[in-house]
This record gives C-alpha cells, sequence and structure tokens, in this order.
C-alpha cells in the first residue's frame, strides 16, 4: 500500500543553473553578481613586434632615411666583397697560367722530347759501333738526367691519386728499364754481336710503344689543366659587375630623392661613395678587360704556337729515331701497305716527315713577327734538304750498299744527320722565342689584376661609410 508525499510542497522548476549574474541566471536580489576575468589577449612574437615597428618607422621620414641608409650601405658593400672574390679567383687562376700549368706543360712535352732524343742518340751511337763519338754518349746521358730531372718536377706538382701520377710512376719504372736495355746492346755491339741490334730494336719497341705514349698523356693531361686554368682566368666577373651597376643605380636614386626633398644638389657622402663605387667598377672593368687580352693573346700567340712547335720537334725527333733504326734493322722489320712490303721504319719515317712539314707551315702562320717565323723558315729548308739526303741514303740501302747509306746518314758531312740537327735548333729557337712571347703577355694579364682584389674591398667600405655618413647628416636635421 503506498502512501502520498506528506510535504505539499512543490518541487523547484527546471531551468538553467550556473552562478547568479550569468546568462539566463537571474540575479537574486541582496546577492553580488560574480565577476569573470576577461580572456587575456594573444602573446605577439619578437619577429611580429620588429615588424610592427619598422612598419611604424618606415611611415617616417626618419625612419625612411634609415632604411635607405642600410640599403645602400649593404649594396655596396656587398659589390665589394664579391668584387674581391671574384677578381682573387681570377688572379690566382692567371698566376697558375704563368708560374703553374704553363710552365708544367712545357715541362711535359720536355720530357717527351728528351726521351725521342735519348732514342735517337742511342741508335746514332750504336751505328758507329766501337767508334761512337763521346758527344754522342753524352747528349744521350743528358737525355736520360733531364728526363729524371723532369720527373721529380712533374711528381711533385701532381695531384695524389691523380692520373699524372700514375702515369710518372710508370715512367720512373721504364727509364732504368730501358737504359738497361740499351747498356746490353752496346755492349753486345762492341764485341760485335749480331744480337745487340735485337736488343736496340727491343730498346726502341719499349720507348716507341710504352714510354713515349705514356709521356704524350702526362703532356696532354697538363694542357687539359693548362685549358683549364685559362677557362678560370678569362671569364668576365659578372655578378660583380651587375652588383656594381645596381649599387651606382641606388646611389643615384638616394641623391636625387633627396634633391627633391632639399633642394640641396649635393650630398657629400652620397658623393664619396659614388665615387668610390665608380672608381671600384671602372678598375674592375677596366681591369679585366686588359687582362683578359693580354691572356687571349698570350693563348694566341704563345700557347698555340708552342704546343705546334714542340710537336713538330717531336715529329723531327721521331724521323731521326726511324731513319737510324731502318739502318740498324737491316729489312727486319717490314709493314704492308696496299698490298705491298715495306721497311717499317721508313715507312714510319715518311709519315713522321709528313707531320713535321705540316707543323712548320702551321707554326709559320701563326708566327706574328720575324723572330717567330725566321727559325720556323730555316727549319723548313734544313727539311727539304733532309728528305733529299734521306732520299740518296735510302736509294744506296736498298741498293745493298749499306756502308754508303751509313756514311750518307751518320757520316761527318754531307750527312742527314747534319740536317736534324739544324731543324732542332731552329726549332728550339722558335721555342724560346715563343716561351718568351708567352711569359711577357701572360704577365701583363697577371699585372693588369694587381691590387684589385684588396683595392675592391676597401673601396666598397669607404663607400659604404660614405653612403652612411651622408644619410646620417640628413638625418641630423630630425633632431
Amino acid at each position: 500500500m503506498t502512501h502520498p508525499p506528506k510535504s505539499s510542497t512543490a518541487p523547484p522548476p527546471a531551468g538553467p543553473t550556473g552562478p547568479p549574474g550569468a546568462p539566463g541566471i537571474p540575479v537574486q536580489p541582496g546577492r553580488p553578481a560574480a565577476v569573470v576575468p576577461p580572456v587575456p589577449p594573444a602573446r605577439r612574437t619578437a619577429f611580429a613586434e620588429g615588424a610592427e615597428r619598422l612598419r611604424a618607422a618606415a611611415t617616417t621620414e626618419p625612419g625612411r632615411l634609415r632604411i635607405i641608409g642600410a640599403v645602400l650601405a649593404l649594396l655596396v658593400v656587398a659589390f665589394g666583397a664579391v668584387t674581391a672574390w671574384q677578381t682573387s679567383e681570377r688572379s690566382a687562376a692567371a698566376d697558375d697560367v704563368l708560374h703553374r700549368s704553363q710552365p708544367l706543360s712545357s715541362g711535359a712535352a720536355g720530357i717527351y722530347r728528351s726521351l725521342a732524343d735519348a732514342n735517337t742518340a742511342a741508335s746514332s751511337g750504336f751505328l758507329a759501333g766501337g767508334q761512337e763519338s763521346a758527344a754522342s754518349r753524352d747528349r744521350y746521358e743528358k737525355d736520360i738526367r733531364t728526363a729524371a730531372s723532369g720527373l721529380v718536377t712533374a711528381a711533385a706538382n701532381a695531384e695524389p691519386g691523380s692520373a699524372s701520377e700514375a702515369t710518372i710512376a710508370r715512367l720512373n719504372r721504364l727509364l732504368p728499364e730501358y737504359k738497361g736495355l740499351i747498356e746490353r746492346a752496346r755492349t753486345y755491339n762492341r764485341q760485335g754481336y749480331p744480337v745487340g741490334g735485337a736488343y736496340l730494336r727491343y730498346a726502341n719497341e719499349k720507348m716507341q710503344k710504352e714510354m713515349l705514349p705514356a709521356a704524350e698523356d702526362l703532356y696532354t693531361t697538363e694542357n687539359r689543366r693548362l685549358d683549364a686554368d685559362y677557362g678560370d682566368a678569362r671569364p668576365y666577373p659578372w655578378a660583380a659587375i651587375a652588383l656594381g651597376v645596381l649599387a651606382l643605380a641606388g646611389l643615384g636614386w638616394a641623391q636625387h630623392r633627396m634633391y627633391r626633398r632639399t633642394n640641396r644638389v649635393l650630398n657629400h657622402g652620397l658623393v664619396a661613395a659614388s665615387t668610390a663605387t665608380t672608381v671600384a667598377l671602372l678598375w674592375l672593368v677596366v681591369g679585366h678587360a686588359v687582362a683578359r687580352a693580354e691572356l687571349d693573346g698570350s693563348y694566341d700567340s704563345g700557347i698555340r704556337s708552342l704546343t705546334v712547335l714542340h710537336d713538330a720537334r717531336i715529329a723531327s725527333l721521331k724521323a731521326r729515331g726511324n731513319e737510324n733504326l731502318s739502318l740498324v734493322a737491316r729489312g727486319a722489320e717490314t709493314v704492308t701497305v696496299g698490298g705491298k712490303p715495306y721497311d717499317a721504319y721508313y715507312h714510319d719515317f715518311d709519315k713522321d716527315m709528313s707531320v713535321l712539314g705540316k707543323g712548320l707551315t702551321v707554326a709559320e702562320n701563326l708566327a706574328d713577327d720575324q723572330g717567330g717565323s725566321a727559325p720556323v723558315k730555316a727549319a723548313e729548308g734544313n727539311m727539304a734538304v733532309w728528305k733529299q739526303r734521306h732520299a740518296a741514303a735510302r736509294a744506296e740501302d736498298e741498293n745493298g750498299n749499306y756502308q754508303q747509306a751509313l756514311d750518307k746518314v751518320i757520316g761527318a758531312k754531307g750527312a742527314t744527320g747534319e740536317c736534324f740537327d739544324s731543324v732542332d735548333r731552329n726549332l728550339a729557337r722558335a721555342i724560346d722565342h715563343e716561351q718568351t712571347e708567352f711569359r711577357q703577355a701572360a704577365g701583363d694579364g697577371r699585372a693588369a689584376m694587381t691590387g684589385l682584389t684588396v683595392g675592391a674591398a676597401v673601396l666598397g667600405v669607404l663607400a659604404a661609410a660614405g653612403a652612411v655618413a651622408g644619410v646620417g647628416r640628413r638625418l641630423s636635421e630630425y633632431r
């Protein structure tokens, strides 16, 4: 049995709950309303505050002047720094051309020439037999020493782990092997044993197929290094030039702006900054243009001629060696051309003389003065006589007159050896002349950039100081 509740009080009505004074909650009389704390604003970053201050400052003339001064100082300093950096690289490359890569290239050519000449001297001494002259022996020994000294210099300048280092190591290993073969050939030749000729041919084969190709690889590598240094020294410093033009434009705009606002024609600080920037820019453009022109001249009038002359001299040495070896071999080495057999050394002689003739023609065309062309023309005359005498000697050899052929090749007078020596001397004269022209032109190119790196940096700093001083002078009027 259920009973009704004893209290007759109705339950409180349902409605919103919360502290009095809140939305939807009536405030009861006699009770204070609760206070809700405000939400704090979001905290701004330092960057946002700095940007706000910069925007505020930019709305005032002093603020604008400070920004202009900072931008101008930054431009001229950047111009000076980039100019110093780019001219320093080009100056270093020009110095490498003059004092490192070109001497090493000539040194590599000298190694090749010394090895080829040693081979020629050895074959000439072999043909003389027991009557080998002291001059021929001394020439051989001098060539070997020169080649060894050149290899030492090349090894000292080779980059560790490079192909040049491996090539030099190979030549250093082959050189004593070659000398040993030559000494054996001489020993057996003095005793009259025919095996001496076999040793000489084996030594020549080692020279022609192993040593000279390795020396040529070294020469090619050094020439590539020389070309790379030229490539680093010659390009215009466009980044520095562009910054210099931009800095001058900015300084001119600032001057014009101040003139329009103050009616003052000149601002001493900005004028000084503009002057320093102009001097640096002109120095950069003119100095590099002169340096580039001189380096181009050193390449066109020096390096190209030297390369052709070195190749021609090497061809003459190879031709002389093959001429001697044709008499040493006495027809033991043959080659088939067009279905017909030919003496291998005579065949190679003809190819070498063709290379020599073409090289002398090119060298004469490249020579730009009498000092360069005269020895080349003389060498051409010597080569023509050499070919005539060689033809006579070959005819005697092919007719079985060995002693007469030998006299026409290594005889005391009227022999082909005189012509070879004359060709070699005249080519040496031409090489010395072109080497001197190269040094002069490359030295002038290097000198044209002297002081430019330091000067550009100093002028950049002075220009920045002038820009700041000029803007600061204008700012002082607002205090």
